[in-house]
């Protein structure tokens, strides 16, 4: 996995964030927004995850676009980025779009480390994955939920459950006594996911 930093490498504060090409085209966007709602130091640590679809799912599923199924290798690139923080002397907040959100969530279920989950318009129609948050414990007190309001309104059916299912994982992260926000983006899944991933890493590095 390639690893880009951005910002101050000695900081205490460190964001960690799996990225694609598409993420990496509005990271130097995303950390300057970063930077604009937060006084704090900080060091955003972009990992680029090999295979989007493998890498970030935690459990296998079949493809809801395109032809890609879900590999299920959430926990090996788990496994990869808590050597990132090793430093048990530094704050790690982990955080991501889209299905590096959904994941982010996860990771949170697996782990102590991270003192902050920021998930901007996760994915939150993987299959089961509202099941597994009713099932489990998650082991972070910060979570920042975000979703754009055209989302479910999409075509394929899969994809438009995610509306109903962030606000049941909202719910239940509140009944959990997560300190949590659900925030209602304008436009579509596509729209402005750099200034959207800022906004939720602000969020939980300030709370």
């Amino acid at each position: 996995m390639e690893i880009l930093k951005y910002g101050d490498p000695r900081s205490d504060i460190v964001l960690i964030q799996p990225v694609d090409d598409h993420d990496l085209e509005g990271i130097e966007r995303e950390f300057a927004e970063i930077r604009s709602r937060s006084n704090m130091s900080f060091c955003l640590t972009a990992v680029k995850a090999d295979n989007w679809n493998n890498d970030l799912s935690p459990w296998e599923a079949p493809a809801v676009f395109g032809k890609e199924n879900f590999g299920g290798g959430a926990s090996k690139t788990l496994e990869e980025l808590l050597r990132l923080c090793a430093d048990k002397s530094k704050t790690y907040y982990i955080g991501g779009y889209s299905l590096a959100g959904l994941f982010a969530l996860w990771a949170a279920y697996q782990t102590d480390v991270f003192s902050g989950v920021a998930a901007a318009s996760p994915s939150m129609w993987f299959p089961d994955f509202d099941v597994y948050m009713e099932q489990n414990v998650i082991r972070t007190g910060t979570v920042y939920l975000s979703l754009g309001d055209r989302e479910e309104k999409a075509k394929n059916p899969v994809m438009a459950t995610v509306g109903g299912r962030i606000r049941k994982a909202h719910e239940l992260l509140k009944e959990n006594n997560v300190n949590s926000i659900l925030e209602w983006n304008d436009g579509n899944h596509f729209k402005d996911p750099d200034i959207r991933t800022a906004k939720a890493f602000a969020w939980v590095m300030d709370t």
